[in-house]
């Protein structure tokens, strides 16, 4: 007769090491925290978001008025791209080219934002988010069952 097999020690193993993983995650994550849009307190970046920051603000995300302010952003919105890893523009072929931690910080960058308009609306950003990045429909679902998990 063989020994009945006892999983306790090996769930506990897997469980250590996906604790292990996580924690890393978690501390790619406080560095992320940290460092988010940093380039936004120095130059070039600091006098543009001083001059545009207002007029974001009172403009509907996604408006054609707000895309205007996009492009009159110019260089220093540019930089600000090439510097922060979680916007879509930092890669070439955009979203596609983001880690999870990026999508993380993009999906909380983009609940803060909301906050930041007048009438703003994070379900109405994804939507059109979804249309200007290419979203796909998988990405789109995770992002509105998130949501609903967090806020």
């Amino acid at each position: 007769m063989t020994e009945k097999y006892d999983s306790t020690k090996a769930t506990e193993e897997h469980r250590a090491m996906v604790a292990r993983f996580m924690n890393v995650v978690i501390v790619n994550l406080d560095e992320r925290i940290k460092n988010h849009d940093r380039s936004k307190l120095v130059s070039p970046e600091k006098e543009m978001f001083d001059e545009f920051t207002p007029k974001l603000k009172d403009s509907t995300y996604g408006s054609d008025e707000y895309k205007g302010y996009l492009v009159s952003m110019g260089e220093a919105l540019k930089h600000h791209y090439e510097n922060n890893s979680h916007h879509p523009e930092h890669y070439v072929n955009g979203i596609d080219g983001m880690s999870l931690l990026d999508l993380i910080e993009m999906f909380c960058d983009w609940q803060a934002a909301t906050l930041r308009h007048a009438d703003g609306n994070i379900e109405k950003s994804i939507e059109i988010n979804r249309e200007r990045f290419g979203m796909t429909d998988q990405l789109h679902s995770i992002f509105i069952n998130t949501l609903r998990e967090l806020w």
